[in-house]
């Protein structure tokens, strides 16, 4: 299992910079990922849906899908996931992934458990 601690960031997020601050005091230097700039591929989604054990549409934030034109009651796992890739804005944030587990930082402190 991989030590290193990876959060899919926004750092115009709130909750994104609280649980960045969140890791950072616990001594901890994580990967950040701009996923705005540098969204997941295909494969990252699917296996950080999996780590989480969600669906697509429960990490789809339900007002930005709406602008980008994502309706997850009309799109099948897969379709969803390519929309989410394409309008990256959608996806909830942040999400911290440590190996083989992750977690969503809603409220922040709820990565604790994985660090």
């Amino acid at each position: 299992m991989s030590d290193v601690v990876t959060i899919y960031h926004n750092p115009r997020c709130g909750k994104s910079r609280d649980t960045l601050k969140l890791i950072e005091d616990k001594g901890i230097a994580p990967k950040v990922v701009d996923y705005l700039k540098t969204p997941p591929s295909v494969a990252e989604l699917t296996r950080i849906l999996t780590l989480l054990g969600k669906r697509p549409a429960e990490i789809t934030r339900k007002k930005e899908a709406a602008e980008a034109g994502i309706d997850p009651t009309k799109l099948d796992d897969a379709a969803l996931i390519q929309a989410l890739i394409t309008h990256p804005i959608a996806i909830e944030r942040p999400i911290v992934v440590k190996g083989d587990k992750a977690a969503l930082g809603r409220p922040p402190e709820s990565v604790l458990a994985i660090l």
